[in-house]
């Protein structure tokens, strides 16, 4: 049997916490970059398909007992940044209504998780708008537990990929 003195059990330690903590940070360097660089990519679509610059901008997800609420708005007062991100939700709120999320599935390169449901919903879902101060909210309230459960799946995926709390 080996004794060793505190000294060399705790270089051991050490050493061992720094194994595993190099191990860690490889592990997390590796995935790191194709994660921004999709990161990245969502944000470049997201700027030709709203026409702001979504770094200066602020998208939020809301789940509500009713449905939810998406609002962007600009970071800074910027009236022609403003102007468009008005604009570019009206035209959301009429397209969601029609049933059509093709802008959320350019931005985000695929179908966007509840759409398929909320698109043959459609009927039993009601959109709004509302200005807000530097942009605007869609406002998407239903009775329909189907449609809302979809509503959730929906502002869940575009949280975690505009990595919006």
């Amino acid at each position: 049997m080996i004794l060793l003195t505190r000294a060399a059990r705790s270089g051991i330690v050490h050493v061992a916490f720094a194994v595993v903590f190099v191990a860690i940070a490889g592990v997390c360097k590796r995935s790191g970059p194709a994660d921004d660089a999709a990161f990245t990519e969502v944000q470049q679509r997201g700027k030709v398909a709203m026409g702001v610059d979504q770094y200066t901008s602020s998208h939020k997800f809301e789940v509500t007992p009713r449905g939810g609420r998406i609002s962007l708005q600009r970071d800074s007062v910027d009236s022609a940044g403003i102007a468009q991100i008005r604009a570019h939700m009206k035209v959301i709120q009429q397209a969601f209504k029609a049933g059509d999320f093709s802008t959320p599935a350019f931005v985000h390169a695929r179908d966007m998780p509840g759409t398929a449901v909320m698109s043959k919903k459609r009927a039993e879902i009601t959109y709004g708008y509302e200005d807000l101060p530097r942009g605007g909210a869609v406002v998407i309230t239903t009775k329909d537990p189907e449609a809302r459960s979809a509503i959730a799946q929906f502002f869940s995926a575009q949280r975690t990929d505009h990595r919006s709390h």
